[in-house]
């Protein structure tokens, strides 16, 4: 899940910039993702998730586990691209419900990287998705990325990245 959960980190550190949705609102007149939304941050946010799932690929071939299924260039990509889509589109649905940008929303705030994720996975390389991710892995993902998404957002939130420690 490394290539997923990177990116949204990531993008909250380097973002800033323009704002995807260039200030535009949507139907309803609210912004469409807003400001905490950017280019730079979606750029760089996927350029690292794929970075680390290229250093996954390296060492698994280096330690000789390429029987092992694990990550292929192509579900690095879509894991990384997919986690901030993920993360975009609850943005998205954020704005309808009226909630402010930083606004606490549980369980979506911590598992819209990983549906980013398995979407994209599932629609464009669902061979892999099905050969790899298993129930049993399903399981200890919905057990970790709440831990990891808090302990990543206290770290932020000390470091002055992120407003809110959620």
């Amino acid at each position: 899940m490394l290539p997923a959960y990177v990116p949204n980190p990531v993008a909250a550190a380097a973002g800033g910039g323009k704002p995807i949705d260039d200030g535009r609102v949507f139907t309803d007149g609210k912004r469409i993702f807003g400001d905490g939304k950017t280019w730079r941050g979606l750029g760089i946010g996927i350029l690292a998730g794929i970075l680390v799932g290229a250093i996954q690929i390296v060492l698994q071939i280096q330690l000789g586990l390429i029987s092992v299924p694990w990550h292929t260039p192509l579900s690095v990509i879509l894991f990384a691209t997919g986690a901030l889509l993920g993360d975009i589109a609850k943005s998205f649905i954020k704005r309808r419900m009226g909630k402010d940008r930083g606004a606490k929303w549980p369980v979506a705030d911590q598992y819209d990287l990983v549906i980013g994720a398995f979407i994209l996975a599932i629609l464009f390389d669902y061979s892999w998705f099905a050969h790899v991710i298993s129930i049993p892995l399903i399981i200890i993902i919905i057990i970790m990325t709440p831990l990891l998404h808090r302990g990543t957002n206290l770290i932020g939130y000390a470091i002055g990245v992120k407003k809110e420690p959620w």
